[in-house]
């Protein structure tokens, strides 16, 4: 069975931050960065190269297929902020329309800038979504 693409690595965190480009989704991700680990209480740790993930679960597919993965995190990414892990939990549904703008895809919640976003309803969201990722899910 072939292994996950995205697994966690040694890489620096804050040299992934600095490194992105554009200065506004910079700034995003500098203050992702905070919220995420006052949320989870975990490290950051780079998964790939390019996703900043607090955290991880292991899955078990009926395949067969299992591994590790980051249970919430984000990416600055050019065309939005993409955060991963926080539409699964129960409490999402609630959430969501209360978070701004943002659209969701795949798994993913999109957003273009923190500012388009209560950032309350984040915090929530990544708590739940921490919270779910790492009990319900896990399945070690």
């Amino acid at each position: 069975m072939a292994e996950n693409k995205t697994q966690a690595t040694e890489a620096s965190v804050g040299e992934f931050l600095e490194g992105v480009e554009n200065p506004a989704r910079r700034r995003d991700g500098l203050r992702l960065l905070e919220l995420m680990k006052e949320n989870t209480g975990e490290a950051a740790v780079m998964w790939g190269p390019s996703i900043v993930g607090f955290g991880s679960y292991h899955y078990r597919y009926e395949s067969g297929r299992e591994g590790d993965t980051v249970a919430v995190g984000f990416s600055p990414r050019k065309g939005s902020l993409s955060l991963y892990g926080l539409t699964y939990a129960p409490e999402a549904a609630e959430l969501l329309p209360r978070l701004g703008k943002h659209t969701i895809g795949a798994g993913c919640l999109y957003i273009s800038k923190l500012t388009d976003v209560d950032e309350a309803v984040l915090a929530e969201l990544i708590r739940a979504g921490h919270r779910h990722s790492t009990t319900v899910m896990h399945q070690g």
